[in-house]
C-alpha cells in the first residue's frame, strides 16, 4: 500500500480544507519557520492512531483543533483523512474490497475522536493493525523526525530489533501476538475466578440444605394455619347469619318509615304541579332568546366561511400564478431543446438519404443475383420432376413383373424389352444398373430361378436413396398403380 494524499480540515493551523498530494518519488515541503510543516507530519501520525497529546506538542488532545485567530473563530471539530493505494490488494481481508482505502479520524471538542475506514466506524486498534501490516504506524521508525538518526545509532539492541522487524514486515504479527497474550492472561484470570466461585458455591450448599429443611417445616405449619383459618371463617359465617336475622327486623321497621316519607313526597309533588303552570311563559321567553342567539351564531359562521373561502381562493390563485411561471420556463426550455433535436434530425436525414442510395445500388445487384439463382432453381426442379416420373414408372413396371400369372409370355417378352430399354437409360444417367436388374443377372449366373418372395422393396433399393429431393420445393407426384398389361 502507498500513501496517495492527505486531507486536513480544522487540524491545528489548517482551518480550511487542504489536500496534500503525495506523488511518486520524493515529495518535499519547503517553507519558513511556523508555516505548518511539522503539522503535516503530526497530522499523519495522528490519523495513524497516535494517542499521546505530548507527541502532538499539545497540552491536551483537544488542542489539535484550530483554536481561532484574530480574523477567524475557533472550530469545534478537526478531521484528517489519509488515502491509501490498494491496487495490489495487500490490505487485510476486511478492507481488501476496493482499490483505495480511506482512513479518517475526526475529533470533537470534549467528545473524543472517531475512526472510520472507508466510511465505516472502526476501532483505534483496527487502524493501528492496518498500518502495522503495512510496516508503518504512528510510532514507526520509518517516521524519521529531528534527532531520530542519532537515537537509532545509540539505540539498544531491543530498539534495533523493533526497527528490523518493521523493515521485515512482521510488526503486525507482533501486535496480534501481544493481543493474543493479553487474551490468554484474561482467560487464565477468569479460570482462577471460576475456581473461587466454585469453592464459594460449595460452601453455600450446606446453608441451602438447612434452608430446604426450614422450607418443609414452613409448609407443614402453613397447612395447619390454613385449617385453623377455615374453622375461624366458619365461626364468623355463623355469626354473620345471626346478624342477618337482626338486619331483617330492622328492615321491616325502615320500610314502614319509607311509606311515611312517600306520603310526604306526594304532597310535595302536588305543590310542584301547581308551580309548573308558570313554566310555559318562562320557556317562551327562553325560546325567543335562544332563536336570536342561533341567528347570530349562523351569521358569524357564514362570515367566517366566506373569509376562509376568500383566503383559499387567494392561495389557489397564487399557486396557479407560480405554476404558470414554471410552465412558461419549461416550455421555453423545451423549445430550445427541440431546436437542437431538429438540427440533429436534419443531419441524420441527410446521412439516411446517402445510406438509402447505397442500399438501392446493392438491391439492384441482389435482384440480378436472385434472377440467376431462380433460373438455376427452376432447372433443378425440372430435373427432379423428370427423375421422380421415371422412378414411378420403374416401380410400376417392377410391380407388373412380380405378377407372372397375370402376364402372358408375349406380354412378358414385351415388358422385358421395355425394361431393358429403361435399364439402359437409367445406367446412362446414374452410371449403374437398377437393383432389380442386378438381382436378375445374379440369378442367371447362378443358374437358379429368381425367387419371387425376396424381391427388393423400395426401402432396400439403393437407387431410391440417391434420388435428389429438394426440401421445401414441389413434392414428388403421388404413386398411381398401373393397370395390368394385356397379353
Amino acid at each position: 500500500m502507498k500513501f496517495n494524499r492527505l486531507r486536513l480540515l480544522g487540524f491545528k493551523s489548517f482551518v480550511e480544507p487542504t489536500e496534500f498530494v503525495i506523488e511518486r518519488g520524493l515529495t518535499g515541503v519547503v517553507g519558513p519557520n511556523g508555516c505548518g510543516k511539522s503539522n503535516l507530519v503530526e497530522a499523519l501520525r495522528w490519523v495513524m492512531g497516535e494517542n499521546s497529546y505530548k507527541n502532538m506538542r499539545a497540552s491536551g488532545m483537544d488542542d489539535v483543533i484550530f483554536s481561532g485567530s484574530g480574523n477567524r473563530p475557533a472550530r469545534n471539530t478537526a478531521e484528517v483523512g489519509l488515502y491509501l493505494d490498494n491496487s495490489d490488494r495487500t490490505a487485510p481481508a476486511a478492507f481488501n474490497d476496493s482499490d483505495e482505502i480511506q482512513v479518517t479520524r475526526r475529533i470533537e471538542r470534549e467528545n473524543g475522536s472517531v475512526y472510520r475506514i472507508n466510511g465505516k466506524e472502526a476501532r483505534a486498534k483496527d487502524v493501528q493493525l492496518l498500518f502495522a501490516d503495512a510496516s508503518t504506524g504512528a510510532r514507526s521508525p520509518s517516521m524519521v523526525g529531528q534527532g531520530r538518526i542519532g537515537e537509532l545509532i545509540a539505540a539498544k539492541p531491543q530498539a534495533r530489533r523493533q526497527l528490523l522487524e518493521e523493515a521485515a514486515g512482521i510488526s503486525g504479527l507482533h501486535s496480534r501476538r501481544h493481543e493474543a497474550e493479553l487474551r490468554l492472561k484474561g482467560a487464565e484470570t477468569n479460570l482462577e475466578r471460576l475456581d473461587d466461585v466454585t469453592s464459594q458455591l460449595e460452601s453455600q450448599i450446606e446453608s441451602l440444605k438447612r434452608q430446604a429443611r426450614q422450607a418443609n417445616r414452613f409448609k407443614m405449619l402453613s397447612a395447619d394455619i390454613r385449617r385453623h383459618e377455615a374453622m375461624l371463617l366458619h365461626i364468623r359465617w355463623v355469626q354473620a347469619k345471626q346478624a342477618e336475622g337482626e338486619a331483617d327486623s330492622q328492615l321491616n321497621q325502615i320500610t314502614s318509615l319509607v311509606a311515611e316519607k312517600a306520603q310526604e313526597q306526594m304532597e310535595a309533588a302536588k305543590a310542584q304541579a301547581i308551580a309548573s303552570l308558570k313554566l310555559p311563559e318562562l320557556r317562551e321567553d327562553e325560546a325567543r332568546v335562544a332563536a336570536g342567539l342561533q341567528r347570530l351564531q349562523i351569521a358569524k359562521a357564514q362570515l367566517e366561511e366566506d373569509a376562509g373561502r376568500t383566503l383559499r381562493r387567494r392561495d389557489e390563485l397564487q399557486r396557479r400564478l407560480s405554476q404558470l411561471a414554471e410552465d412558461i420556463l419549461r416550455e421555453e426550455r423545451m423549445i430550445a431543446d427541440n431546436a437542437g433535436i431538429l438540427a440533429r434530425l436534419d443531419e441524420e436525414e441527410a446521412a439516411l438519404l446517402e445510406t438509402l442510395a447505397e442500399a438501392d445500388d446493392r438491391a439492384v445487384e441482389a435482384q440480378e443475383r436472385l434472377g440467376d439463382v431462380s433460373e438455376k432453381l427452376a432447372e433443378s426442379e425440372r430435373q427432379s420432376n423428370l427423375l421422380t416420373a421415371e422412378r414411378a414408372e420403374v416401380q410400376a413396371t417392377r410391380n407388373q413383373l412380380e405378377k407372372p400369372s397375370a402376364i402372358s409370355p408375349s406380354g412378358r417378352a414385351g415388358l422385358s424389352g421395355n425394361w431393358a430399354t429403361r435399364a439402359a437409360t437409367w445406367k446412362s444417367s446414374t452410371g449403374r444398373l437398377p437393383c432389380c436388374r442386378i438381382r436378375r443377372q445374379n440369378a442367371k449366373r447362378s443358374s437358379l430361378p429368381r425367387p419371387r418372395s425376396r424381391t427388393p422393396t423400395p426401402r432396400s433399393c439403393p437407387s431410391r436413396k440417391r434420388l435428389p429431393l429438394l426440401a421445401g420445393r414441389n413434392p414428388p407426384p403421388a404413386r398411381r398403380s398401373m393397370p395390368p398389361a394385356r397379353s
